[in-house]
């Protein structure tokens, strides 16, 4: 039997105490967070790691890419006349939201496109079958088009149906699928098109089901054994950051086999993450980061073509509920689960206040279930005029946290400020958006994203040190604590790792 001198096991007794303090957050009010989001790793965002794309074929086409096809013999736009539920028309002058059409990918080369009102372009069923409308709500076989580029220039484009004809505009008022042969590309061509890409989406619907079920369980599961490693854990630890927050995706739940496109393997390295921050002295906040339907129509929360649909259907709600109970069921007794966020960003009005509140109220109850220490933070609905909405619901709940998001970005607002206008804005302004949701009788506050990025060209380092000192000071006041957006980033400046690495930030 091993012998222990009594330091030993004095000291064992006291790191013992401590882990057991620190996972027992309400056990020690005096405990924050400081903590880094792991954004990009389980729920994809193309733009903090462009090159997870690089290996799909016709990646320009993917789900949610905009397209506005302008015909080069009418010089006019087609259309979804009424913005969907009537004719495609080559008429208009400018191109915008009923002149756009958004894709939905079923493989390299074969799409359907969507309209504004979301029904899907196909063939009409007056005369003889020839004439092109927007009035389906579910896409089929006479729904399906092939893109065909010029060799030459790639913004013109043909567009075939699946009658093996091409699409062309006889005149603006009349669009047709009946054109066939080949062609020259020329002006006079009634079958070409000069295309414009007037927006996409990068998140995980677009990697997974733009890899195809073949690819993409072999290029995620790279990316996730990769992206973030324990290494990264052992980083965090060691630079001033007690905790991750993990944005998570509903698929999740029905690892190892979730609905298509996604594929399985997420639930492991979300175990890992665990494991990880156990071993490193982490805490982790759950962030369920897209859930179904989507929340707010971006690609962080996984839309197919920007769609915001989540929330409208008790069905679609009690779905989430279910991520929410899995998630709080298998990880309540770890130490190193500090709280579960119900869901990120739900964007107002599509994510109408009375939904969010049945919502959070059933996700609190589901967390509550597994875990009477466990933190449940809910999100403020963006574009939302009362960042006190959620405090009837939350003040009555007991360790329940309200999540704000403060960027000096996104806004016109901040296009003009200088480096001092910055500076002074996160001192007088968000001090007292951040005051306001603090209080000593209602929810923690939790300023759940932040970067030391801003709208400023040629900024110094000093400068961004000023920056990110203002934001640590004031957002060290909310009573949870904060989440830097993110660990990791090609673009530096949002990355906390490099920013940490390069002396532009201390915590």
């Amino acid at each position: 039997m091993a012998m222990y001198s009594t330091r030993q096991i004095l000291t064992t007794c006291v790191v013992v105490a401590l882990s057991f303090y620190l996972s027992h957050g309400r056990e020690n009010p005096s405990f924050k967070i400081k903590a880094v989001n792991l954004g990009g790793w389980l729920v994809t965002e193309g733009w903090i790691k462009p090159s997870l794309f690089d290996g799909i074929t016709n990646k320009d086409f993917l789900d949610g890419t905009g397209l506005q096809f302008k015909s080069v013999t009418v010089g006019k736009y087609l259309c979804a006349e009424a913005g969907g539920g009537n004719i495609i028309v080559a008429n208009r002058t400018s191109a915008s939201g009923w002149e756009t059409f958004s894709l939905w990918r079923i493989n390299a080369t074969n799409f359907n496109f969507r309209v504004f009102n979301k029904q899907f372009v196909g063939f009409g069923t007056n005369g003889n079958g020839i004439e092109i409308v927007a009035v389906s709500s579910t896409p089929g076989r006479s729904e399906t088009f092939e893109i065909v580029r010029s060799s030459d220039d790639s913004s013109r484009v043909r567009i075939k149906a699946s009658n093996g004809f091409f699409l062309q505009a006889k005149t603006e008022e009349l669009v047709t699928a009946d054109y066939a042969g080949e062609s020259k590309w020329g002006d006079d061509d009634p079958s070409v098109f000069v295309m414009t890409i007037a927006g996409r989406l990068q998140g995980e619907f677009q990697v997974t089901n733009g890899y195809g079920p073949e690819l993409a369980p072999g290029v995620m599961t790279d990316h996730w054994r990769t992206f973030i490693v324990e290494d990264d854990f052992k980083f965090i630890s060691q630079n001033g950051i007690n905790a991750v927050r993990i944005p998570v995706g509903w698929w999740i739940a029905s690892d190892p086999t979730p609905p298509q496109p996604y594929v399985g393997g997420s639930l492991r390295a979300l175990d890992n993450a665990f494991v990880w921050a156990q071993n490193h002295g982490l805490k982790v906040v759950i962030d369920l980061h897209a859930a179904p339907g989507s929340q707010n129509g971006w690609e962080h929360s996984s839309s197919r073509d920007g769609s915001q649909e989540w929330g409208q259907t008790d069905a679609n709600i009690q779905q989430t509920v279910d991520v929410i109970d899995f998630l709080a069921a298998r990880y309540a007794k770890s130490p190193s689960l500090y709280a579960v966020e119900l869901i990120n960003e739900p964007r107002a009005p599509g994510a109408s206040l009375d939904s969010v509140t049945r919502y959070y109220k059933a996700g609190y109850d589901a967390v509550r279930k597994h875990s009477s220490t466990a933190y449940v933070v809910m999100s403020n609905r963006l574009s939302s005029d009362d960042p006190r909405e959620l405090f009837p619901l939350a003040s009555g709940l007991t360790g329940s946290v309200i999540d704000v998001h403060y960027y000096n970005l996104f806004s016109d607002v901040f296009n003009s400020m200088s480096v001092q206008q910055n500076i002074d804005f996160i001192n007088t302004n968000r001090s007292a958006d951040l005051s306001f949701v603090t209080t000593s009788n209602g929810p923690l506050s939790f300023v759940g994203e932040w970067v030391a990025e801003w709208a400023i060209q040629g900024a110094t380092k000093e400068d961004y040190q000023r920056f990110a000192k203002a934001q640590l000071e004031v957002f060290g006041r909310a009573s949870f604590g904060w989440a830097y957006w993110t660990l990791k980033n090609v673009n530096n400046h949002w990355s906390l790792e490099w920013m940490i690495k390069n002396g532009y930030i201390k915590l």
